[in-house]
């Protein structure tokens, strides 16, 4: 499915001075996601390594604004059963990190509830200080919210990690020492229904748990919120 892009005129403040700045809010139906990104980004096809080394497929959807960097990883978790259990048939006999038990082949239940923490343990692991980790929820949906300084160049990370509908999202704003930070990028994130519109629950969404109600957008609208031609509003 293409993706839809709709103008939004913004207005940063660099280096003290305001500079008007076109941004696109970017749309994605066949990830469900929406942001906000400075350009229509790249979006390359990858692998995954999970914490249980299944190799999932992914996109990284990226921009860059001078020397600022955007980008939206989109892992898809939906495979990791099927990978692992596939891989559990080769262990050797007895090996049982690798092996699981039963229903839990090649422990994929675990790899895919512990997808949040692995994700933000890498970030943790570059080279730069962690100066921030907090709970974070975008349209109720949970997930983790991180601050990194990169320890040479001192530019500065904003992350979000999160889980939806077992895909994994790992967003990032980086931008120079001195610059404004990135969070109007990072809070741009939102998710999109089968539809292709806008998607909000009334409650706290916890990835493996049955999802909570969908505030109806047309009586309540919200961050993320996009229209699909003919789609009927998500409830």
């Amino acid at each position: 499915m293409r993706p839809i892009l709709i103008s939004t005129a913004l207005v940063l403040s660099v280096s003290g001075s305001l500079v008007a700045q076109e941004w696109i809010e970017f749309a994605n139906p066949e990830d469900r996601f929406t942001c906000l990104f400075p350009a229509q980004p790249k979006v390359t096809e990858t692998i995954y390594m999970s914490e249980h080394a299944a190799e999932l497929p992914a996109r990284v959807y990226s921009a860059a604004q001078g020397r600022s960097r955007f980008s939206v990883t989109a892992v898809d978790y939906t495979q990791v059963q099927r990978i692992l259990t596939a891989k559990a048939k080769s262990c050797p006999a007895g090996a049982e990190p690798c092996l699981g038990g039963p229903g839990d082949e090649g422990h994929w239940k675990a790899d895919l509830r512990g997808a949040l923490v692995y994700a933000s343990w890498k970030l943790m692991q570059r080279d730069a200080k962690l100066t921030s980790y907090v709970y974070n929820f975008v349209d109720q949906v949970e997930g983790h919210q991180l601050q990194l300084t990169n320890n040479s160049d001192k530019s500065r990370t904003f992350a979000g990690v999160y889980m939806h509908q077992n895909k994994l999202y790992i967003i990032e704003g980086t931008v120079p020492a001195g610059y404004p930070e990135p969070g109007l990028f990072t809070q741009s994130l939102g998710w999109l229904d089968e539809n292709g519109v806008g998607l909000r629950y009334q409650s706290y969404y916890s990835n493996s748990y049955p999802a909570p109600p969908r505030v109806n957008r047309a009586l309540t609208p919200g961050q993320g919120r996009i229209d699909a031609p003919g789609a009927s509003p998500s409830r």
